[in-house]
């Protein structure tokens, strides 16, 4: 069991999310920065598909209450076991009762803790990412106690560590393709939306990530339709939402742009204020 000392400011339990209920209307959910979450199972030799806590902007604590191996990755919030500092991307032994925290944020939005073998929360469609209401839970709290197997193999060397192309984190620029409204938009607003640089919006969670700028909107609302993490909607007041992994499954806004995979992954990454810049390809 790992017992939560301090939850922190938007702690939960995340994997590759629950793909092929969008019919029920159950959205996708999972890791926000999944290159991340994979690069920690990865480490550990985990399958791709174990669960890992999800860590955003650290302040966190925790008590390990049985033995295994850990990796943290993503962002950098200066982690310490028994307030010791302890690498990012690289295998750590944890014994009974060792205090994993998370303080000052170095850089990045959201880290991941993966355990060997993964955590083992309910499983609910086919997956153990927490959100409410398909899991009882969708925050970690303080006291609870979150399970995973005991694994007592001595890991020989944690002096190795992977390094990861920094690009990820300070990148400006996401790739993306044009949406399914894309052309509805005049030759001057195209021009504008591929080329301006925007800005992140204190409205950023895990459903969506609104930004500062205006564009002007004269497109009509649109008969709801098919939407997906990373799609980007044009509000009627002229601001962009990229929606992220706990959106809704339909919507009725233009869908003027859609992410790629891996920029969803960096847009995780990004705080507020931070500028972005669509790049079309």
């Amino acid at each position: 069991m790992l017992k939560v000392l301090k939850a922190g400011f938007f702690t939960t339990i995340q994997d590759k999310g629950r793909a092929g209920f969008a019919n029920l209307g159950v959205p996708v959910s999972g890791a926000m920065d999944g290159y991340s979450a994979d690069l920690a199972n990865s480490i550990l030799n985990n399958s791709l598909q174990a669960a890992v806590l999800e860590i955003t902007l650290g302040s966190c604590k925790f008590q390990f209450l049985k033995k295994t191996v850990i990796c943290v990755s993503g962002g950098d919030f200066s982690p310490t076991i028994n307030e010791k500092p302890v690498a990012l991307n690289s295998r750590i032994q944890v014994f009974e009762n060792d205090i994993l925290s998370f303080g000052k944020v170095k850089f990045g939005m959201r880290c991941y803790v993966a355990v060997k073998a993964g955590f083992l929360s309910e499983i609910k469609l086919n997956s153990r990412s927490f959100y409410q209401p398909i899991t009882k839970n969708g925050l970690v709290k303080k006291n609870d106690l979150l399970s995973y197997k005991e694994h007592t193999t001595l890991v020989t060397s944690t002096k190795t560590i992977v390094k990861i192309d920094e690009n990820h984190f300070n990148t400006l620029y996401l790739d993306c393709f044009k949406g399914p409204e894309f052309e509805l938009l005049s030759e001057h607003q195209q021009k504008l939306v591929t080329n301006d640089f925007f800005t992140i919006s204190n409205d950023a969670n895990r459903m969506g990530i609104k930004l500062n700028e205006i564009l002007e909107n004269t497109i009509p609302q649109i008969l709801t339709s098919a939407v997906l993490p990373g799609t980007v909607q044009l509000t009627p007041s002229g601001k962009l939402i990229v929606l992220m992994r706990d959106c809704q499954v339909t919507g009725g806004y233009p869908r003027v742009l859609q992410l790629t995979a891996f920029a969803i992954h960096k847009l995780a990454q990004k705080a507020v204020n931070h500028k972005i810049k669509f790049n079309s390809v």
